[in-house]
């Protein structure tokens, strides 16, 4: 019987459920307030990589470009057991998209602001409701 014990406990130790979370991130937060600075009209395009550094992704609309930042996060959160898994992902960004006219002065942005939305939950929790 004492040789059972240190088996039965190895088997428990693997055997036995567990939880487990993470978190990850796709470059650095924004602030609005670095936005506050940038004026259509009036700020050009190295301007906004003053302020907010180098963009995600440049794209060119014919004489035009488009600047995109992007700072996004995800959050896993997950239970195991024995050899069966339930996980759960909640990713969510930031967005920032600059409109250059073919001078590369700021024409307009437009912006979504939810990465701070990322939550960790269980694969059965509900969502809660926006």
């Amino acid at each position: 019987m004492n040789r059972a014990l240190p088996i039965l406990a190895l088997l428990l130790a693997v055997l036995a459920p567990g939880c487990f979370i993470s978190r990850s991130t796709i470059n650095e937060p924004m602030q609005r307030a670095a936005l506050d600075g940038l004026v259509p009209g009036q700020s050009t395009a190295k301007d906004v990589v003053a302020a907010l550094g180098a963009p995600s992704e440049v794209v060119q609309l014919g004489n035009r470009s488009a600047y995109r930042y992007e700072f996004a996060t995800t959050k896993t959160a997950g239970f195991s057991i024995i050899i069966l898994t339930f996980v759960n992902d909640d990713a969510c960004s930031d967005r920032i998209w600059f409109f250059f006219d073919s001078k590369d002065v700021l024409t307009h942005a437009g912006s979504t602001f939810q990465a701070g939305d990322t939550r960790f939950e269980m694969p059965w929790q509900d969502p809660p409701k926006s």
